[in-house]
């Protein structure tokens, strides 16, 4: 592994949520496991008219419940030092300036410029950090999703950020891609002999990958109303892992080799029609109902919403790979907001026996790979019962990371952060591989907006419209938590 060279890390957004909660806290637990260097600083970038001790008092208030048991004053105090406030509007190029003069005390280091803020922000930011030189040698530049609302306006996002870094220089984050499990199946595909034969059309029935949230809008109804889940999920997080579940085997593990596979599985999916949008894709949108027993107000009357929106906040889709390996295997892929759980995982169901010898009483094998709320990967299998008579039931072998490794699993921010500061683009989407998954996912937003039929309601509290189910059942299939 390549070791940590002393660096900048630029976070612009520095008062914003994604850096508060989520960035800080994930660079404080590399430092307090040791894995930072020295000479590593951290230079967080707001328009708040606030000082450095200013800044750290309402960051050390944040940490301290974010991190929960995870924090130590002394740890905390020794990150402190790391960390810079610098005053710099990110629409004002004349601003950049101070930030040239405090990273060019140190000349040569990695710099990592993080861009925690809107994506028309990306372009602007990119153009100033060039005027003050900040572009070249070891500089690298991370950009949050959403990178565009279509095809057209991420290739012109793309295009604008390419006319001043590099692509090598460019880090597309997409943090499920740093999820322990995930990275596990990657290692459970390609380090292991035993499930290699059976990853095919011939074994496998379907693939299934759920992220599901209870949660609502939130505060987020200005930018979610644009989005909707499609573009918030699927697009990326979603289309990231089918890449990951469906990929060849790469030559090797280098960032290329990885992303080059990942590219073919986008570019084989079969293109959608207005005609099969209809058949194989589900939008919903959730009304009033209860989430874990609490009321919950529908989309609709969520603060910011317009009475009349119809933004999907569920979308549940059939795609297929037209590969050898995957001919005839349906991927059904699901998300949404205000469902009954929050869950992310990976189901892979495999096939009946050819011949049963037990009759019915039989269930398939079943791999399922779970991201959140709990890391884990379970293989089902079918197993006697104790006694006399010959009874089966499902059991399942358990890979609990907690349990098996017993050292704390860290949090995909965590990972894609050191790998930025490596250099290590392996777990980062590449630009061809954004451009494919937005062109696949256009026919849909193309049909749905010139469609005059509103998103399917579902009540808050319930796995969403009841089409989703049929999408499955027409196929003699159901949902992993139905089956």
């Amino acid at each position: 592994m390549t070791p940590i060279e002393a660096f900048d890390m630029v976070l612009f957004g520095g008062t914003g949520d994604l850096v508060m909660r989520k960035l800080l806290p994930a660079l404080y637990h590399q430092h307090q496991d040791g894995n930072l260097p020295t000479a590593g600083r951290i230079i967080c970038l707001g328009r708040s008219a606030t000082d450095t001790a200013g800044y750290l008092a309402k960051a050390h208030a944040m940490a301290q419940g974010y991190l929960g048991t995870h924090y130590n004053d002394a740890d905390w105090q020794s990150f402190a030092e790391r960390i810079s406030y610098l005053k710099v509007d990110a629409t004002v190029p004349a601003e950049f300036q101070g930030l040239a003069d405090a990273l060019n005390e140190f000349p040569g280091r990695v710099r990592v410029f993080y861009l925690s803020t809107a994506p028309d922000l990306f372009a602007p930011i990119s153009k100033s950090l060039a005027g003050v030189g900040l572009n070249k040698g070891n500089a690298r530049v991370v950009l949050e999703k959403p990178l565009g609302h279509d095809l057209e306006s991420s290739n012109k996002i793309n295009d604008e950020v390419g006319e001043h870094f590099e692509e090598h220089q460019i880090y597309r984050i997409d943090h499920y891609l740093g999820k322990e499990p995930v990275l596990n199946l990657i290692a459970l595909r390609f380090a292991n002999t035993l499930l290699e034969p059976l990853w095919r059309r011939e074994w496998i029935r379907d693939v299934q990958i759920t992220v599901t949230e209870q949660v609502g809008v939130e505060t987020r109804a200005d930018f979610y109303d644009k989005a909707g889940a499609l573009r918030d999920m699927i697009q990326n997080h979603l289309l990231q892992l089918l890449t990951i579940v469906a990929m060849e085997p790469p030559a090797s593990i280098d960032a290329d080799a990885v992303r080059d596979e990942k590219l073919k599985i986008l570019r084989a999916l079969k293109p959608l029609t207005p005609e099969t949008v209809l058949t194989n894709v589900v939008r919903g949108q959730y009304r009033a109902g209860a989430v874990s027993a609490k009321p919950v107000p529908g989309y609709l009357e969520e603060p910011g919403v317009p009475a009349n929106s119809r933004t999907e906040t569920f979308v549940a889709l059939k795609a297929e790979i037209q590969t050898w390996r995957w001919a005839g295997v349906p991927f059904f892929l699901r998300t949404g907001k205000r469902l009954q759980e929050r869950m992310a995982e990976i189901v892979i169901n495999f096939r009946e026996a050819p011949h049963s010898i037990f009759g019915r009483n039989t269930t398939p094998n079943r791999l399922v790979i779970q991201l959140q709320p709990d890391e884990s990967v379970r293989l089902y299998l079918m197993a006697k019962e104790p006694g006399n008579q010959f009874r089966l039931r499902p059991v399942h072998l358990d890979l609990d990371f907690k349990e098996f490794f017993e050292s704390r699993s860290p949090e995909a921010y965590e990972r894609l952060l050191m790998d930025v500061i490596r250099g290590d683009l392996s777990l980062f989407v590449r630009r061809d591989e954004q451009r494919a998954a937005w062109k696949w996912v256009e026919p849909i937003l193309d049909t749905w907006e010139n469609s005059l039929d509103a998103p399917k309601p579902y009540t808050a509290g319930t796995w969403g419209p009841a089409a989703s189910s049929a999408l499955l059942s027409r196929e003699g299939m159901s949902w992993h938590e139905e089956g």
